[in-house]
């Protein structure tokens, strides 16, 4: 990928502007800088803009990096790999997306039934939880399809290869996130995390679940060939520094306010920076971003797969964490692309239930002639028969799609089978149901 080029280096700017006797000029223009009103550019950015008065663009960049300074909150007990504290400012992007999430993501307005309905909820938790275990494993470079990836988890066969156990895997962690977010993180919970997400796909299959201890296999971070991106902490401070991540995490007395959404983004950035695993760190980094925004009282954060986005322009998201290292452990630049990526999620969300809702309205009106004959699991079916005529059905699939007992799973088949809508036949030791040919026509008739 393409590294944003490092800034110049403020001290010595500051030094040429002195003996120019231009340093006036430089801290007036930081003074007017401070309102955090306008972009938040980086130096890779920002070098291509016209620089206000007569400043050069160097000496723009040390008044903008000044106005940042006094504005700047560091965030307690974490640290760089030189020891310096990470720090954040709040320009008027950050709080306008602070708000954007506080509100579409904690339910503080109205969401759509179907993610709050109780008898529906639990089918767009399962597919929303897919497509994250999908995109998140992809961004690590799994190949499985989505397709064959839905029909794993849905059908409950065992993985095939090293792809497939990477979807699997985060499948079950999500799981397991929505079952332990009223926990405290610790160290212990997040190598579990990690166990889980890893079990099976590691080429040293004892590192799943364990911190990396051995100095002289110590991983970085790469980018094209030989390019190296980031140095991560040494071994031997890991220990030290997940545990300040955790405590973080719980907000256990730290001086200083984080709004909840900014710390759930920091324990993100924070588990790439300091990479505590031979390998798994992304996909263990955005499930503790998941666990984190669950506990700060998002729920619907359940229902947004944010991988999706970063899969779109996976050099933007490596790039978030290049800038915030370059720029003196700004975590601005990081906090502005991940709102951003979850403000698209959740948009994301709302179009797609707005447009499920549409289609089972479509289907309910089509079978108008037979009011109250499905129940919302068999019309959640039939939606998807009538878009994926070679779908098939078990119990166990049906089951797990609706989060039901497989005695109420195998009843909803069985209806439609009789109705003529599916077709039964033995595949292996189980039971599967294929839509009929002409489904379409038989539920318009």
């Amino acid at each position: 990928m393409k590294v944003p080029a490092p800034p110049p280096d403020v001290d010595a700017v500051l030094e040429a502007a002195g003996q120019q006797g231009r340093r006036l000029n430089i801290f007036q223009a930081s003074l007017q800088l401070r309102a955090m009103s306008g972009d938040y550019l980086a130096w890779d950015k920002l070098r291509y803009k016209q620089p206000p008065d007569d400043l050069t663009h160097e000496e723009w960049w040390a008044a903008t990096r000044l106005a940042r300074t006094m504005a700047e909150r560091p965030v307690d007990r974490l640290v760089d790999v030189e020891g310096r504290p990470f720090t954040f400012t709040l320009p008027d992007a950050v709080l306008r997306s602070i708000e954007n999430v506080n509100r579409a993501a904690s339910g503080h307005i109205a969401v759509s039934e179907q993610v709050t309905n109780a008898s529906t909820r639990d089918r767009y938790l399962v597919s929303s939880l897919i497509e994250e275990a999908i995109t998140s494993s992809q961004l690590e470079g799994a190949a499985t399809s989505r397709r064959v990836a839905k029909e794993m988890i849905r059908s409950g066969r065992p993985p095939a290869d090293r792809g497939e156990r990477m979807i699997l895997n985060n499948y079950r962690a999500m799981r397991q996130i929505i079952e332990l977010q009223h926990e405290e993180l610790s160290p212990e919970l997040v190598c579990e995390l990690h166990r889980i997400v890893t079990e099976g796909t590691l080429d040293n299959p004892a590192a799943a679940g364990v911190l990396q201890s051995d100095e002289t296999e110590r991983v970085a971070v790469w980018g094209d060939g030989d390019q190296l991106l980031h140095r991560p902490p040494p071994v031997d401070e890991l220990p030290e520094r997940l545990r300040r991540v955790c405590a973080f995490a719980n907000g256990d007395g730290a001086p200083g306010y984080v709004p909840p959404v900014l710390r759930a983004i920091t324990v993100h950035f924070m588990m790439g920076y300091d990479h505590y695993f031979e390998d798994g760190n992304g996909r263990t980094a955005r499930a503790l971003f998941y666990w984190t925004m669950l506990r700060e009282g998002f729920w619907l954060t359940e229902f947004v797969p944010i991988s999706r986005i970063l899969k779109q322009a996976p050099a933007q998201y490596a790039r978030s964490f290049l800038l915030t290292e370059q720029d003196h452990g700004d975590l601005t630049h990081f906090f502005l692309y991940q709102l951003d990526v979850l403000e698209r999620a959740i948009k994301d969300l709302h179009e797609y239930l707005a447009r499920k809702a549409s289609e089972v309205r479509d289907l309910q009106r089509s079978m108008r002639a037979r009011p109250g004959v499905y129940n919302h699991r068999q019309l959640a079916l039939l939606e998807n028969a009538v878009k994926d005529p070679g779908a098939e059905y078990s119990v166990r699939s049906h089951s797990l799609s609706h989060n039901t007992s497989g005695e109420t799973a195998r009843h909803d088949l069985r209806a439609l089978e009789n109705a003529g809508l599916l077709v039964r036949s033995r595949r292996g030791k189980q039971y599967v149901w294929v839509p009929v040919s002409d489904l379409v026509d038989r539920l318009e008739g």
